[in-house]
C-alpha cells in the first residue's frame, strides 16, 4: 500500500534534519582538526623557536605540547636532542612529575653518554623527591618522612648517581646537599615508628628501630632522639645498666635533650587520634624539628 503524502512527511523530515546534523559534526571535527594540528609541518627551527618562546613566558604545558610535536615531526638532530631536554623540564615545573620521569628515563635510554646526562639523573631526583606530594600533603603541610618513601628513596639515589659518577658536575654539590636532606627524611620516619612502639610498650621493637637509626643514618638529626628511645626503652624493660649507658651518651654529645630534663617523650594526646592527619611523633620532636630549621 502507497503511504500517502501527509504520512511520507514526518519521515522526510526526519531524513533532512539527520543530514543536517552529520554535517554539522562533520563542520566541527574537522575545525577542531585544523586547531590541532596548528603546527604540523612546521620547520623544526620555528617549532623550536616557538616551545623555548612558551617556557620563556612560563606557559609550561603550551611548551611540552609544542615540543612533543617536534620530536614526533622530526625524530633526529640537534633540535630534537634538545626538545627532549626542554620537555622533561618543563614537565617538571608544570609539576608533572611522572611525565617528566618518564621523559627523562626515555632521554637517558636514547643517549646514554650524552654531554648533558649529569643534568638529566639530577633533574630525575628533583622530580622523584616531589612526584608523590599529593594534594592534601601540599594543603596541610604533611610531613614528607609520613608519606610512602619509595619515591624519596630513589630521588637519593638519582642524586647519589650525580654525586658518584660525575662529581665534577656542576650539580654535584647540590646534590649532595639534598641527600642530607633526604637522609633526614628517612631517618624521621624511622624514628616516628620507633615513638609508635614506644607509645604502646613495644619496648623491644623500639629499640630495634632506634639502632636502625643509628646504623644506618648515624650523622642525621634524629641520631640522638634514637639514643633517648634506647635509654627509654631499656629503663622500661628493667636493663638498668644499658639505660645508663645510653644517657651517659646522651648527656656527652647532647646535653640539651629534652629526654634529660624529663620533657621527652610527651606523647600526643589521645583526641589527636581522631584527627586522621596526626603522626605518631612526640610534641617535643616536633618543636626540636622546628629549632633545627
Amino acid at each position: 500500500m502507497a503511504l500517502s503524502p501527509r504520512s511520507s512527511f514526518p519521515v522526510t523530515l526526519r531524513l533532512v534534519a539527520l543530514l543536517v546534523l552529520v554535517a554539522l559534526l562533520a563542520t566541527g571535527c574537522g575545525r577542531n582538526k585544523t586547531k590541532k594540528d596548528a603546527d604540523e609541518g612546521r620547520p623544526v627551527a620555528e617549532l623550536y623557536e616557538k616551545g623555548h618562546h612558551y617556557m620563556e613566558r612560563g606557559n609550561w604545558a603550551g611548551a611540552v605540547q609544542v615540543f612533543k610535536r617536534l620530536v614526533a615531526q622530526y625524530p633526529y638532530g640537534p633540535y630534537t636532542e634538545q626538545a627532549m631536554m626542554e620537555t622533561a623540564y618543563a614537565q617538571y615545573k608544570a609539576g608533572r612529575h611522572d611525565e617528566a620521569v618518564s621523559s627523562i628515563d626515555r632521554f637517558i635510554r636514547t643517549y646514554p653518554t650524552h654531554r648533558n646526562i649529569a643534568y638529566f639523573y639530577y633533574l630525575r631526583g628533583l622530580s622523584n623527591s616531589n612526584r608523590d606530594a599529593v594534594f592534601m600533603q601540599r594543603v596541610w603541610s604533611l610531613d614528607p618522612s609520613r608519606r610512602d618513601l619509595s619515591s624519596p628513596q630513589q630521588a637519593y639515589e638519582d642524586f647519589n648517581t650525580v654525586a658518584q659518577r660525575y662529581p665534577n658536575s656542576r650539580y654535584a654539590e647540590d646534590a649532595r646537599q639534598r641527600m642530607l636532606v633526604l637522609r633526614n627524611v628517612f631517618a624521621r620516619h624511622e624514628m616516628d615508628i620507633a615513638l609508635y612502639y614506644m607509645r604502646r610498650g613495644a619496648w623491644l621493637s623500639a629499640i630495634s628501630r632506634a639502632k636502625y637509626i643509628l646504623e644506618t643514618y648515624p650523622q642525621s638529626d634524629y641520631q640522638y632522639d634514637a639514643v633517648a628511645a634506647l635509654a627509654e626503652s631499656y629503663r622500661n624493660l628493667g636493663q638498668q645498666q644499658l639505660a645508663d649507658d645510653a644517657v651517659r651518651v646522651l648527656r656527652l654529645n647532647d646535653p640539651q635533650h629534652p629526654y634529660l630534663s624529663g620533657d621527652w617523650p610527651k606523647y600526643p594526646w589521645a583526641i589527636r587520634k581522631l584527627n586522621p592527619f596526626a603522626g605518631e611523633r612526640s610534641p617535643t620532636t616536633g618543636l626540636r624539628d622546628a629549632e633545627r630549621r
